[in-house]
Formats: structure tokens, C-alpha cells, sequence
């Protein structure tokens, strides 16, 4: 496990509130952990409350305020009821990172079945939609920012044959974080959007790959497939200093738009 970061107080965020997604590992947990130590209180939503208090133990151990919020975001009920917990636990909510979601089942497309299909979208893309659903109201009152975690596959990147479901639902995210960008912009709320590459995380859990040895494309990439690194992934770190930049002031006039993170590797394998 890489390391954390210390708390660094009133640096960025200090007296604002996140909304983290997915916050229980990987990048969302880097996420919660790095914008907490720019000074914001964060809300855990995540399905797994032992994951999750492990984080918030981690923000306060370092004079953060954490709140876990246990939810499965492909629940709309959940998600509202959650979210409305954090705004009265904190007066407002002024940043949602919606990065939850799931690889899910990655094979031919005559091998994918419908309801393969649909459990990954109703985790990756109504999840994202019921979280910005759920936040809207309450970002609207101050402005604030909301960052998507999409992807480089079905964004930039389409070589990652079988991935049919998964891919849909990143360029959904894309999609609806650009039409929000334009509605929420009189509100003074920006939408942006992440799409990570290959970064060190443990989606690969959740991934059921079958049968792509034939359908996979002939390509070669002897020096690695992440230019930048020579083929060594990113970390979930490096995602959340991204995520912390868009959160930011720093980012004042940033909207609508899709950041890849990836090394360059989506431009090598695309």
C-alpha cells in the first residue's frame, strides 16, 4: 500500500465539503484521503463499511472529519438518503467526486448477456447519474465542483476488445458530465471529467474477462504500453492530486471537459 499523505490544514478546500464515491479503495480512497488533507470534511459512500471506516479512521487520525455513508450507488433510494445524511451532518456539500464503479463482464458480444450488461451499467452510469442527481441541489446553493471518473476505454482508447459494456458506460459519463456542465453553469457548478489508464488498483477484483483470446487485436507494444513510465501503471495517488486540482479554485474556469491521465497510453494503444 502506498503510503498516505499527511493532513495539511487550510490548503484548498479548508471549510468545504466532498462527496466521495467509491471511497472504500483505489482511487477513490486516495481520493477522500488527499482532499481531506487540503482541509475538507469528507463523506465514505461505498458498499463496504469496514473499508470505509478504515478511511475515515485514516482522515481522523490525521484532525480530519470523515462520515461514512454506506450505499450501493446503482440504488437511487440509497444514494438520496445518503447524501442527504452528509448535508445535515455539514451544512453543504460543495464537491462530488463520483468515481464508484465496476469493470463487470468483459467478452464477445455474442457471449454477453443482457443482464451482464445492465449490472454494469446500472453500477458505472445510473450510479453516476443518481449521485449527481442526489448532489444537485445542494452544490446549486454555493456552486462547487463535480469531477466523473470515467475511463480511457470507450473515451480515447477502444483496443480493449469485449469490454462492450464497460466502454458504453464511460462514454455515457462523458456525455452526461458534458450536457450538466452547460445546465449547472449558471449555478456556478463545474463538471469534469478523469479518465484514468492503467493505474494500481484492485478493479481488476470485479472484472469476470471470458473468452477474448480470439477477438483480442495482433498488437505489439515492445517498450511497454504506458509511454511515459515504460509500461508501469499510475497510482491511485496521482489520480487524486488531479481530483484535488479540479476540486479546487485552481481550476476556477474548467468545465466540461475530459483530462486523461494515463502516461500517454491511450494514444499508443488506441
Amino acid at each position: 500500500m502506498a503510503s498516505e499523505q499527511p493532513m495539511v490544514e487550510g490548503v484548498e478546500l479548508s471549510g468545504k465539503v466532498a462527496l466521495v464515491t467509491g471511497a472504500g479503495s483505489g482511487i477513490g480512497r486516495a481520493a477522500a484521503l488527499r482532499l481531506a488533507s487540503a482541509g475538507a470534511s469528507v463523506g465514505l459512500l461505498g458498499r463496504s463499511e469496514d473499508e470505509l471506516q478504515q478511511v475515515a479512521e485514516a482522515i481522523r487520525g490525521r484532525a480530519g472529519s470523515a462520515s461514512v455513508l454506506c450505499a450501493d450507488v446503482g440504488d437511487f433510494s440509497a444514494v438520496q438518503a445518503a447524501t442527504e445524511r452528509l448535508y445535515s451532518e455539514f451544512g453543504r456539500l460543495d464537491v462530488v467526486f463520483a468515481n464508484a464503479g465496476v469493470n463487470g463482464v468483459w467478452a464477445p458480444i455474442h457471449e454477453l448477456q443482457p443482464k451482464e450488461w445492465e449490472e454494469t451499467l446500472r453500477i458505472n452510469l445510473s450510479g453516476t447519474f443518481y449521485t449527481l442527481k442526489s448532489a444537485a441541489a445542494y452544490l446549486k446553493e454555493r456552486g462547487g465542483s463535480i469531477i466523473v471518473c470515467a475511463s480511457v476505454n470507450g473515451t480515447r482508447m477502444f483496443s480493449n476488445t469485449g469490454a462492450t459494456a464497460y466502454a458504453a458506460s464511460k462514454a455515457g459519463q462523458v456525455a452526461m458530465a458534458k450536457m450538466l456542465a452547460v445546465e449547472l453553469a449558471r449555478d456556478k457548478v463545474r463538471v469534469n471529467v478523469i479518465c484514468p489508464g492503467g493505474i494500481s488498483t484492485d478493479i481488476d477484483d470485479n472484472t469476470d474477462a471470458r473468452d477474448l483470446e480470439n477477438i483480442k487485436p495482433r498488437v505489439e507494444f515492445p517498450d511497454g504500453k504506458i509511454p511515459l513510465t515504460g509500461g508501469k501503471p499510475g497510482t491511485p495517488e496521482q489520480v487524486a492530486e488531479l481530483v484535488l486540482f479540479l476540486a479546487s479554485d485552481r481550476s476556477s474556469h474548467l468545465s466540461g471537459t475530459e483530462i486523461w491521465i494515463d502516461g500517454a497510453q491511450s494514444l499508443l494503444q488506441g
